[in-house]
């Protein structure tokens, strides 16, 4: 059997498409761009400007906005896998759900990593790793209240809007934050963080929290110091040049098909640096 229906294709790259949309812990928290068929996308940068005063029949004057731009780089990626599932006269629909499920997930990790990648090479400010609970210096530590309301009050500073901010931690993280009493005690917080294990939103943020991943994850480094990222959803630029789309094609040499779901894409940091918009918080893994 050679050949596959159209209409089973089409099935099954809706499915994997679904299982990416779902998997992907990043999807919408970034400013996306379709840039279908091109190499490389770019996102205007707008300085702030400050209004004058003006006074009765003068010339007006303007604010002279500094206008910049940064651009990513679009990279094409890959996830395929032979399979003889489809040689069978009726396909079994548990393992072409499995299939479903190992494609989709494999592109959702890899669009999320294409972003973290973007925050890594970004020029971020950094709350250290020596931010105790109450704020105040401290011992090297894992993730906690202090180092969080550090990376808010950096975003506050450079008057990033309060809405759209995300805090991108890994698991090791959440575990420390979950040990402590002002997260999960009903005096301090209406999430009853302690019923499922996790953490939905915290002092203005959406956490989103991911484990080790083989493609890279958050990246940890030295003494066990592990970068987790605050953000706003203006300052992170996420480009696509192929939206995901799969194929199901039969190969003789193999006796099977080869299932392939891709993608194009490249991220940036849009507002970094002085503009505050990306904040890395460094946390010391026990």
């Amino acid at each position: 059997m050679a050949d596959i229906s159209p209409a089973f294709v089409t099935l099954f790259d809706a499915e994997v498409k679904q299982a990416y949309q779902a998997s992907r812990a990043l999807a919408g928290l970034t400013r996306e761009k379709s840039v279908t068929g091109s190499s490389i996308v770019k996102f205007p940068k707008l300085a702030k400007g400050v209004a004058s005063v003006r006074t009765p029949q003068s010339d007006v004057v303007p604010m002279n906005v500094a206008y910049s731009q940064v651009s990513a780089t679009m990279a094409d990626f890959i996830a395929a896998e032979y399979s003889d599932i489809f040689d069978q006269s009726h396909v079994n629909f548990s393992d072409r759900a499995e299939l479903v499920q190992a494609v989709g997930h494999a592109i959702g990790r890899r669009m999320d990593q294409v972003t973290i990648d973007a925050l890594v090479a970004a020029t971020p400010i950094a709350v250290a790793n020596t931010v105790a609970e109450d704020g105040s210096a401290g011992a090297a530590s894992d993730l906690n209240t202090g180092k969080i309301r550090a990376a808010k009050k950096s975003l506050d500073t450079n008057n990033v809007p309060p809405d759209n901010r995300t805090l991108l931690i890994h698991a090791a993280s959440l575990s420390a934050l979950l040990s402590q009493t002002s997260v999960t005690s009903t005096d301090f917080n209406t999430i009853r963080a302690l019923v499922d294990g996790s953490l939905s939103t915290w002092l203005g943020f959406d956490v989103i929290t991911i484990g080790d991943r083989t493609e890279g994850g958050l990246p940890k480094s030295g003494a066990n110091d592990r970068s987790c990222f605050a953000f706003h959803k203006d300052s992170m630029g996420l480009g696509m040049s192929m939206g995901q789309k799969t194929e199901v094609n039969y190969v003789p040499e193999k006796v099977s098909f080869l299932v392939a779901s891709m993608f194009g894409a490249g991220a940036v940091a849009i507002e970094d640096g002085a503009a505050g918009g990306v904040v890395e918080i460094l946390c010391r893994e026990a």
